[in-house]
């Protein structure tokens, strides 16, 4: 973590809690993370839950996010949510292009440039996620995975478009198994994504914009991911539908600061 790079802790809530579960969550998270100003926090819950969770946080630390979106404003598109109605609903952020969204609706990185885009219009901020699954960690060639990824998911941007994107690095075969990336692995990959961008957008942006971890993140391993030069913060899955843990997470102690 670069200390001129705010660090940002989000929890991706995926398809869990009811609108009651969700209150119960954020009230109990609120007092766990007053004392966390210097970083940015943010939940993502299901749709159902955005409108009535945020009254919640106001005034609180925690700020709301979405976890996917349409790249239309509006239309025949049933089933679907565009920009400005998660902005309606009090999001802040929009997760885009989770590799669930990859893996089980044939999301592209085309799609993705296109929800990029439309999330940016309304001024929303992306999260961004690109990942190789574990058949291409193996054969060698996750840097070319992220590679295109990257450079099709943010094509066709300006410098000052992307000031605000927010990139979460997380490798499919550690979202949910119990296996991490050892955090040397990790903000290697961190690095290349930086150094991506660089040839893309020039060095000021590479240098300014956040670069997340996410994949089996968990108090315990939270302080080393941290402490790694290019990670920047973390996307965090199932601890973060327990308020202690979610808690513990957005608490990290950056050992090394770079």
């Amino acid at each position: 973590m670069h200390s001129k790079r705010k660090p940002v802790i989000a929890g991706n809530w995926k398809m869990f809690n009811t609108t009651g579960e969700a209150v119960e969550l954020v009230q109990a998270l609120i007092p766990l993370t007053a004392h966390l100003p210097e970083r940015e926090i943010v939940i993502c819950p299901p749709f159902t839950a955005l409108s009535t969770v945020k009254p919640l946080l106001a005034g609180s630390n925690i700020k709301l996010g979405a976890q996917n979106v349409h790249w239309e404003e509006k239309g025949a598109y049933t089933g679907e949510i565009s920009p400005a109605m998660l902005k309606d609903a009090g999001c802040e952020y929009i997760i885009i292009g989770h590799s669930e969204r990859r893996q089980y609706f044939a999301e592209t990185d085309e799609n993705v440039n296109r929800k990029l885009k439309a999330t940016l219009a309304v001024k929303l901020i992306p999260i961004i996620c690109v990942g190789e699954s574990l058949s291409e960690r193996e054969a060698g060639i996750t840097s070319t995975v992220i590679s295109r990824q990257i450079k099709i998911g943010l094509a066709d941007l300006s410098p000052e478009q992307a000031t605000s994107i927010i990139i979460a690095y997380e490798p499919i075969w550690a979202i949910g198994t119990g296996r991490t990336a050892t955090a040397g692995d990790a903000n290697a990959i961190c690095a290349f994504i930086r150094l991506t961008i660089t040839g893309m957008l020039g060095t000021s942006i590479a240098d300014s914009m956040r670069i997340q971890y996410g994949g089996s993140v968990k108090p315990d391993n939270i302080d080393e991911l941290i402490s790694s030069s290019d990670i920047d913060g973390a996307l965090v899955g199932g601890a973060s539908l327990k308020a202690t843990d979610f808690a513990r997470i957005a608490a990290f102690t950056a050992t090394t600061a770079k």
